[in-house]
C-alpha cells in the first residue's frame, strides 16, 4: 500500500493528488545524481529581476531554468516548468524561494556541492565576521572575480540604469555604504511579516556586497519595481527625478517598515541619521532708526520663540552666483568652502523668511550626517541651478561650531563617506533630460583609502583631488570613533 506524504502547497502547482504520488514515488526510486548538471549555463543566469513566471506572470511558486535562465511557475505535470523541460529539453530548475534544485520532468531533487555557488548568488547570506571585514581599513586590498575573470571590489559594483533611474542608483549606493545600515541589511533574514520594500532592499544590499557574483554588476530592477508600487508611481524607472526627494521618502518609508515610531532611536534609520536642531524665531518689526542697508537682527528685548525639532538632513544654502559677469568671469565658476555655508547652523547667523528671523544650532548630531546643498530653486518660468562649487575636506570636518557643546557628546569630527554630484549641459537652469548623477564612495581607512566614482555601470577609481570639483548635492559624513 502506497505511503501517503503531505506536501506544502508551495512545492507544486497545477497537480492533482495522483500526479503528486507518482512524483513522490519517482523521488524514492531515482537518487540525485550528476545527470543533466553539465547542461547548466551560469552565464545565462540573472536573478536580479522580479521572480515572476515568463508565461503566467505570477510570482507564486516560481522556478528558474538553470539552462536558459527563464522563470516558470510550478514543477508539477501540468505546470509551465514541466512543459518547458519537455519542449526545450531543459531539465534543471531551481526554486527561487527555497533555492532547492530539481530535475524535470522526473521531478526528483538534486543535492550537489557544485550547485552551492548558484544558490549563493540567488540568496546570499553573510555572518558578522564578513561585516567586520567590510569595515576594516585594509578591505580594498582584496578583489573578487566574476565568471568572465573580471576583477571587482564587492560593494563597488555598477548598478544598471534601466531607463532613467540613475538618480535612485546613487542614493542606493550611498546608503549601502553606511556601515550600521549595511550590516543590518546584510545580516537580516526576513521571512515574516516585514514589508516587501524592506525585503527587497536587503536583497539588493546582499547582491551589491556579494564577493561571488557571476557578473560584476547588479540590476536594482526588483527593488525599484517595489519602490514604484510603494510610492504609488511617484518614483518610476522611466522618469528622471530628484535624489534628495527620493532619499527622504526612502528613509522615512524604511523607518516605518522597520517598526519605527516618532521616538528617538526607534529604528536603525533614526539611530543612524536622526539629529536634533534648535530653531530660534522672532517676528520682524521695522525700526524707524534702521539704516537703508541695515539688515534686521534679533531684538533681545522681545520674545524669541525656540523649538527643538528632529532632522534627517542638514539643508545648506549656497550663496547666489553673481548676476552680471564680464567675458573673463564667465569662465570662472564661483567657489565657497563648506565651513562658510555651514555657518547657517552656528546659532548666530540669521535668515529672514516670511516676515520672520531665524537662526539655527544643532543640539545633537547623529553618527552619520546627511548634508544637502540646495542647488535648485524654482521661479515662475524655470527651475534655476546654482553652479557654485563647494570645497570640503575628505577627512576631519569639524562640526564643533555648529553643535551645542555638551560633555555627553563625542567630538563632532566627521569623515566623508559618500558624495553625490549633478552634471548637466545647461549652465544656470535644470535640464532633467540631460542630467547625469554620479556618486563618489570611500573604500578603506586612512592608510589604504581609495575613492571610486560610480555612474550606473561605470566604476572607476578616482583621485581625491578631483572629488570636490563636481556640483555636490548630497553628502554623507561619518563621525570618527
Amino acid at each position: 500500500m502506497r505511503k501517503k506524504t503531505e506536501l506544502a502547497t508551495s512545492d507544486v502547482a497545477y497537480d492533482d493528488e495522483e500526479d503528486m504520488d507518482e512524483i513522490l514515488d519517482t523521488r524514492e526510486e531515482v537518487k540525485a545524481s550528476d545527470l543533466y548538471l553539465d547542461t547548466i549555463n551560469r552565464a545565462a543566469l540573472d536573478f536580479d529581476f522580479e521572480k515572476v513566471c515568463s508565461v503566467s506572470t505570477s510570482n507564486i511558486n516560481t522556478y528558474g531554468c538553470l539552462v536558459c535562465g527563464k522563470y516558470f511557475q510550478g514543477r508539477g505535470r501540468h505546470s509551465y516548468a514541466y512543459a518547458h523541460s519537455i519542449h526545450d529539453d531543459h531539465h534543471v530548475f531551481i526554486n527561487l524561494e527555497t533555492t532547492k534544485v530539481y530535475v524535470l520532468p522526473d521531478g526528483y531533487p538534486v543535492s550537489d556541492p557544485s550547485l552551492e555557488d548558484i544558490s549563493f548568488v540567488l540568496a546570499p547570506s553573510f555572518n558578522r565576521s564578513y561585516a567586520q571585514i567590510l569595515s576594516s581599513s585594509s578591505y580594498p586590498t582584496k578583489l573578487s572575480y566574476d565568471l568572465a575573470s573580471k576583477a571587482y571590489l564587492p560593494g563597488y559594483v555598477g548598478l544598471n540604469n534601466i531607463k532613467r533611474n540613475d538618480h535612485m542608483n546613487v542614493v542606493i549606493h550611498a546608503l549601502l555604504h553606511v556601515a550600521p545600515l549595511r550590516d543590518y541589511l546584510l545580516l537580516s533574514n526576513f521571512h515574516g511579516k516585514e514589508s516587501e520594500l524592506l525585503k527587497r532592499f536587503a536583497g539588493l544590499a546582499k547582491k551589491v556586497w556579494n564577493p561571488r557574483l557571476f557578473k560584476s554588476q547588479v540590476s536594482p530592477h526588483e527593488f525599484l519595481q517595489e519602490v514604484n508600487r510603494a510610492s504609488t508611481g511617484k518614483y518610476r524607472l522611466e522618469q528622471q527625478g530628484d535624489p534628495v526627494e527620493f532619499l527622504g521618502w526612502l528613509l522615512n518609508h524604511l523607518h516605518k517598515d522597520m517598526g519605527g515610531t516618532k521616538k528617538k532611536n526607534s529604528s536603525i534609520i533614526f539611530s543612524t541619521f536622526q539629529g536634533e536642531l534648535r530653531v530660534e524665531a522672532q517676528q520682524v518689526i521695522a525700526r524707524p532708526d534702521a539704516g537703508e542697508n541695515e539688515k534686521p537682527r534679533f531684538d533681545i528685548a522681545r520674545d524669541i520663540k525656540t523649538v527643538t525639532s528632529p532632522f534627517l538632513f542638514l539643508a545648506v544654502d549656497l550663496p547666489p552666483p553673481p548676476l552680471f559677469q564680464d567675458s573673463v568671469e564667465k569662465n570662472i565658476i564661483p567657489q565657497v568652502s563648506i565651513q562658510s555655508v555651514l555657518s547657517k547652523y552656528d546659532g548666530k547667523t540669521t535668515q529672514e523668511s516670511v516676515g520672520q528671523l531665524r537662526r539655527y544650532k544643532c543640539q545633537r548630531l547623529p553618527p552619520y550626517v546627511i548634508s544637502h546643498f540646495k542647488r535648485f530653486t524654482k521661479n515662475i518660468f524655470v527651475e534655476e541651478k546654482n553652479p557654485t562649487i563647494v570645497t570640503f575636506p575628505l577627512r576631519g570636518l569639524d562640526f564643533r561650531e555648529y553643535v551645542d557643546a555638551t560633555a555627553s557628546q563625542p567630538p563632532p569630527v566627521y569623515d566623508l563617506v559618500a558624495n553625490i554630484t549633478h552634471e548637466s549641459v545647461a549652465g544656470t537652469t535644470r535640464d532633467k533630460e540631460n542630467t547625469v548623477w554620479k556618486v563618489h564612495l570611500r573604500a578603506g581607512g586612512a592608510e589604504y583609502e581609495k575613492w571610486y566614482t560610480i555612474q550606473d555601470l561605470i566604476v572607476e577609481e578616482t583621485r581625491k583631488e578631483m572629488i570636490f570639483l563636481g556640483e555636490s548635492v548630497l553628502q554623507i559624513w561619518e563621525r570618527r570613533c
